[in-house]
């Protein structure tokens, strides 16, 4: 008992991910082999099926995500480690699964052009083929905005909110983007965003060509597109590109 009270306790995540990330082999090893599970669950929700870790390459594919989810970590950007590690997993996962498809599909195209005795017809492979990708994109899209509806949540924000704060003109809307963008990329006005659930207005007025009125009006709106571009949000990043991105 006595002995217990004076041993050295075991290093927290952030401690963990700080010795790592400064070159400590053991401390990343460790790492690796403690967070399998968490890994395994977080490739299984993308992958939505059980995933084995010594069988399944989607698994390897996360584990290598795990290791750069460690490397490129900063406590500064306002969600703990073990949420940033599933975005980079995810991330990973879904490039995985279409780089793998679009693999698959031009193989399979191949063996049924080149072998009569398994030959279909092609535009229903084709279109086979095409429907499974949709639906693949589909279910993925909407696993991504449930997920960012949870994090507006932690900002009291909700999707109806955004859906009347939006500006209704596209000028406006691509202003608002453009805005959300030099907040993000200035490390100050992005964490005064990711870490206080502010917009700061005042430290904006002066470098952007838009009102106070304006901003005020937007802020709700331009908040959500700089959690869209500080998170690992793929098809809402792609969403964005449409809007002046």
């Amino acid at each position: 008992m006595i002995k217990r009270l004076f041993q050295k306790a075991d290093p927290s995540l952030d401690e963990q991910v700080a010795s790592a990330k400064q070159g400590d082999d053991d401390a990343r090893n460790e790492m690796l082999k403690q967070y399998q599970p968490f890994i395994a669950k977080s490739v299984s929700e993308v992958c939505k099926r059980y995933i084995d870790p010594k069988k399944d390459d989607e698994f390897s594919i996360g584990l290598l995500a795990f290791n750069e989810a460690i490397q490129s970590y900063s406590c500064d950007k306002g969600s703990s480690f073990l949420s940033f590690a599933r975005l980079v997993i995810k991330r990973k996962v879904i490039d995985y699964i279409r780089n793998e498809q679009k693999r698959v599909q031009v193989t399979s195209l191949d063996e049924d052009f080149h072998d009569e005795d398994q030959m279909e017809n092609p535009v229903e492979i084709s279109a086979a083929k095409e429907k499974f990708q949709l639906e693949t994109e589909a279910w993925h899209r909407k696993e991504e905005i449930l997920e960012f509806q949870a994090q507006l949540q932690k900002y009291k924000l909700s999707f109806d909110e955004l859906i009347d704060a939006s500006p209704k003109h596209r000028d406006a809307r691509e202003s608002a983007v453009q805005v959300a963008r030099l907040v993000y990329e200035d490390e100050f006005l992005c964490s005064q965003v990711i870490d206080k659930g502010r917009l700061p207005i005042k430290d904006l007025v002066d470098r952007v060509d838009v009102s106070k009125k304006t901003l005020e009006r937007n802020r709700k709106f331009i908040i959500a597109l700089v959690l869209i571009l500080n998170g690992d949000y793929v098809y809402l990043k792609d969403y964005l590109k449409g809007v002046g991105m």
